[in-house]
């Protein structure tokens, strides 16, 4: 190209020995000589006009040599363009289009340096709106946190005010938020029975401050245990309230969660103890989940609380043994007075059958049922299952009923669809007492046994 037209190249081989590529930098710097050719390598002459004086030589170390060494500005002394080979208008045209390649080179460059600016910007905006976004975001959770804070702050100032107010019996010795160990340490074991024939609710509620609407939990811990006491009750006033007097202190010092539901039969039809226990469990499910029912008799008192009122992993007999029999089971097989139930088991046998009009045979019938779901009875030590049970003649409307033994033959075939799933009634009344809720239904006449 340009370089072509300057110089011509003659090999010199004879002069090798006299210059290096530094003389001839030395001789050529005021040029801008481009030069690209392929050629040998080896020491060449640049080729002058005869008036430029003594030739210029140039040493190739490659067969591809590529020279910019600067435009020519001016000639030799005593050389003229001509001479060199090129015209004045061709040095200056290749003078402009080699400062246009370098403007081009400048803009490149420039463009570069701006699309680096940019895109460090939009980067920089994109941060900023990330964390600006995240912020919005983490406000309204941050609200939400104080919002919860308070609420804890201000129940925790509610529960120790009501502590305070509160007299309780049984010492605090643990936070509220611990929970109750598996076995209380405030039980006495066996207390001597005494019924004062004197005895009013109002003494029994005065002993027992912190049972409200028959509803009690530990103020100490949080219970392991949430069990609901059903009583079947007609006619048996002072019963109840003998029970009442040694039930309440019996559960608290065994730190679990109660509630006591008497289910009391209106109307003159015959006692059906059976079907108020159905009741019982139904309607205590409508005010708390309960997870251990216990069916238990209006006359029949707990001697020792080491009678834990828990259930277990099958159906429990608590009645090992009372005094009117000698502390002894009252036969082989024996389930009545107090047993419990799990939530699970007692939906398993499908509840007790609503058929036991009088008394006698419904205990045995649930024991049948127990027993077609293969579970086992499970029973306390004989040592501390011990109950008094409080005299008392045979209630009108009680009469045993003559019809047990029929009924019981034919459990297998009657259970599913004689029990929970069929116990109907008319619910009269729902009363909370400070000491227990009162549950008052009427049942119509009783079906013939067929």
């Amino acid at each position: 190209m340009f370089g072509h037209k300057l110089f011509s190249l003659r090999h010199s081989s004879e002069e090798s020995s006299k210059l290096t590529p530094a003389s001839f930098f030395v001789q050529v710097k005021s040029y801008f000589l481009t030069f690209e050719e392929q050629t040998a390598p080896g020491l060449y002459e640049l080729q002058n006009c005869s008036k430029c004086g003594s030739p210029t030589y140039l040493q190739l170390y490659s067969s591809t040599v590529t020279f910019f060494l600067g435009p020519l500005v001016s000639s030799p002394p005593g050389c003229s363009a001509s001479c060199l080979g090129i015209s004045a208008e061709e040095a200056a045209s290749g003078s402009r289009k080699i400062m246009a390649l370098s403007l081009y080179v400048f803009h490149l460059f420039y463009k570069f340096k701006v699309l680096v600016l940019v895109t460090l910007c939009l980067m920089v905006l994109w941060a900023t709106v990330n964390y600006y976004v995240d912020s919005r975001q983490e406000m309204p959770k941050a609200k939400v946190m104080v919002e919860d804070f308070r609420k804890v702050t201000s129940l925790e100032d509610s529960q120790k005010e009501e502590k305070m107010k509160s007299v309780a019996e049984v010492p605090t010795v643990k936070s509220l938020q611990d929970e109750c160990p598996a076995l209380s340490p405030y039980l006495i074991g066996a207390s001597k029975l005494t019924f004062k024939a004197s005895l009013t609710l109002e003494e029994v509620q005065k002993e027992n401050p912190q049972v409200a609407k028959g509803r009690y939990h530990p103020p100490e811990c949080a219970a392991q245990h949430h069990v609901a006491i059903i009583i079947p009750h007609r006619n048996r006033e002072k019963h109840l309230l003998y029970l009442l007097e040694h039930l309440h202190p019996f559960l608290q010092r065994q730190q679990l969660d109660y509630g006591i539901y008497v289910i009391h039969q209106a109307g003159s039809t015959k006692f059906n103890r059976a079907k108020l226990l159905n009741v019982g469990y139904l309607e205590a499910l409508k005010e708390a989940n309960w997870d251990c029912f216990i069916f238990h008799d209006v006359d029949l008192v707990p001697e020792n609380d080491f009678n834990i009122y828990t259930c277990g992993p099958g159906p429990k007999h608590f009645v090992v043994g009372r005094n009117n029999t000698g502390y002894r089971l009252r036969y082989t097989g024996y389930f009545g007075g107090v047993t419990a139930l799990t939530r699970e088991q007692f939906a398993k046998v499908n509840g007790f059958s609503n058929n036991y009009w009088g008394w006698g045979g419904e205990d045995d019938d649930l024991r049948i049922r127990v027993h077609l779901q293969k579970m086992g009875v499970m029973r306390p030590p004989a040592e501390v299952a011990r109950y008094t049970m409080i005299f008392h003649k045979r209630d009108h409307g009680n009469e045993e009923n003559e019809e047990r033994m029929k009924l019981l033959s034919q459990v297998s075939k009657t259970w599913k669809t004689d029990g929970l799933n069929s116990c109907s009634y008319k619910l009269l009344s729902v009363e909370h007492n400070p000491l227990y809720v009162n549950i008052t239904v009427d049942f119509s006449a009783q079906p013939k046994v067929s």
